[in-house]
């Protein structure tokens, strides 16, 4: 009987040795998920913080710029569209030298939001052919950007122009506002996060 009871003792150390080892391999795969999800998680609060600087930075731009040689302010008037030129179906101004970068006023035959021009597929160096402004563009301000707990580029936003209707209001007194849709990112260039704002000039304390 002594080789028999020898011989069950090591299958039951061998069947303790695997079960130790499928719950060890079990939890290395939670502990790497759960730091995958953290990293994700972080990546998107950077990436949201980063559109909303941009909602701002676009504010500014409209406003009144804090950098007055580089200020467009005075293409924004509630009462007139004339700092908006007319685009050419769906597309946006864009180029880096253009005064009217990043301002939409879209043709009747528009099919589509300017804002769209501003989807998750945006990448890293489109050059003059991308969408919207870069950050500090018109306004002179700075972010970081980089690695760790930075964004990897600076956002990006544009300004659509739309006409503001009161009940009873005359068509001959046009009346204006704004949609501003700015682009975030995160530590890694797949991290986007796009918002969203209407705003009217003259809102700024």
């Amino acid at each position: 009987m002594k080789p028999l009871q020898n011989g069950i003792a090591l299958v039951i150390v061998l069947v303790w040795l695997m079960a130790v080892s499928l719950l060890a391999l079990t939890a290395v795969q939670i502990g790497l998920q759960d730091q995958k999800a953290a990293r994700s998680y972080r990546d998107r609060e950077i990436a949201f913080q980063a559109a909303e600087a941009g909602l701002r930075d676009a504010e500014l731009d409209i406003e009144g710029s804090p950098d007055p040689h580089l200020s467009r302010s005075d293409l924004f008037a509630r009462n007139s569209k004339a700092g908006f030129p007319d685009s050419v179906g769906d597309s946006c101004q864009v180029g880096s030298t253009n005064r009217y970068q990043g301002l939409c006023r879209q043709s009747a035959d528009a099919s589509l939001p300017g804002w769209l021009q501003l989807s998750p597929s945006t990448q890293a160096g489109a050059g003059d052919s991308e969408a919207g402004v870069s950050y500090g563009r018109f306004t002179g301000r700075a972010m970081q950007t980089g690695a760790g707990s930075l964004p990897v580029r600076p956002p990006r936003y544009l300004i659509e122009l739309l006409p503001y209707r009161q009940a009873g209001q005359s068509a001959e007194q046009p009346d204006y506002f704004y949609r501003i849709s700015a682009i975030g990112f995160g530590a890694d260039i797949a991290s986007q996060v796009v918002l969203q704002t209407f705003y009217r000039k003259g809102n700024l304390p």
